[in-house]
């Protein structure tokens, strides 16, 4: 008995030391995080560099564009295990992971990186500097691992998320009132809870129409909570929570919950606005469709699917009727609508002065 518990102590005083924690926090808040930065910062911003050099004709901007996207699976790993603090060597070994991790996911490359990523960091955190000859063992068993794994695991992971990621654009195809409810709530709410929803749209493959509904719901969150929250946070909150993020308000909503109901009614009217009347269609990279209107990322996704569309024939044109839409669900009514409730629940006591308050502003 004296030895199984002499151990389960070894083993967890030998996991505290190479910084392993077995949590949720740690891998789906923290590690995903750091994947939609990944991502954001190869292929989302390749895609519009690459876009903005079609439009101008520019080569150059084409080429540095493609250059950013074709390295979006190192980009994840190594964002993956910086968040996981690998030692360097288990760092750089994650970028041969990443990309056979997304190469063979296929469509759902993402979440195929995302698993194989934080398994094959935590087998080489394991074995780092533990024995004479690290700058051998580290990145064999990183690499292999992570390697082997993607290999034998991404196809299936890929073809998973590629699979839910279908069901959910073919339901809202079908049933866009009700799947834009849906889409525009959940996405939304996810995109100000300590989670990514930009890794979870680009996971699944977001796009389409049901994309589209993902840009109101995030779209509602973000500009909602700024233009509601003006009183209290000026211009600077105006900016941080408008074009940053909504995850500014994650402590006040835990202080007072029925802050969150106004954004989220919001969202679930946009959400079938954009889908039934305004038939917004968010065809860039899937990873856009869970920003909103950070950088103005999730309409810069839905303009580069327009561009596509064009290139390829299946659009002739960008409308006036098509920038009304895109204005109108990602600025004009969430401003509005989200302004409308909180005024409501103020008046009835629900929410009071000061609960919107942001700390740092």
């Amino acid at each position: 008995m004296e030895n199984n518990i002499g151990k389960k102590s070894g083993f967890k005083e030998f996991l505290i030391r190479k910084k392993i924690v077995f949590s949720a926090k740690t891998y789906f808040i923290e590690a995903m995080s750091a994947m939609a930065n990944g991502l954001f910062a190869s292929l989302l911003i390749g895609t519009i560099i690459s876009t903005l050099g079609q439009r101008l004709g520019i080569q150059l901007l084409i080429d540095i564009g493609n250059f950013a996207k074709g390295v979006a699976g190192p980009a994840m790993a190594v964002s993956i295990a910086y968040a996981l603090q690998a030692p360097p060597l288990v760092l750089f070994s994650m970028v041969a992971v990443g990309s056979a991790a997304n190469s063979l996911g296929g469509a759902g490359g993402p979440l195929a990186v995302f698993f194989i990523a934080i398994i094959a960091t935590e087998l080489g955190k394991m074995v780092s500097k533990e024995t004479k000859v690290d700058i051998l063992v580290t990145p064999l068993v990183s690499i292999c691992g992570g390697v082997l794994l993607s290999m034998g695991c991404a196809p299936a992971i890929g073809k998973a998320a590629s699979a839910i990621g279908e069901l959910i654009m073919w339901a809202t195809e079908l049933h866009p009132l009700m799947m834009g409810i849906l889409v525009a709530v959940i996405v939304g709410m996810v995109l100000t809870l300590p989670i990514s929803s930009a890794a979870i749209c680009a996971a699944l493959s977001l796009t389409g129409l049901a994309g589209g509904a993902a840009v109101a719901g995030c779209s509602a969150q973000m500009i909602g909570f700024a233009f509601m929250s003006y009183k209290e946070n000026k211009i600077g909150g105006l900016v941080s929570q408008g074009l940053g993020t909504s995850m500014l308000q994650m402590g006040n909503i835990v202080r007072n919950p029925k802050i969150w109901i106004p954004p989220t009614l919001t969202a679930a009217i946009t959400g079938p606005i954009a889908t039934c009347i305004f038939k917004l269609r968010m065809d860039g990279e899937a990873i856009a469709s869970g920003m909103g209107t950070c950088g103005l990322v999730g309409q810069i996704g839905v303009y580069s699917g327009w561009v596509n569309a064009m290139a390829e024939g299946t659009r002739t044109s960008i409308t006036l009727a098509d920038w009304g839409g895109l204005i109108a669900i990602s600025f004009i009514l969430p401003a509005v609508l989200a302004t409308s409730f909180c005024a409501i629940l103020k008046s009835i006591g629900w929410i009071k002065e000061g609960d919107l308050k942001l700390e740092d502003l």
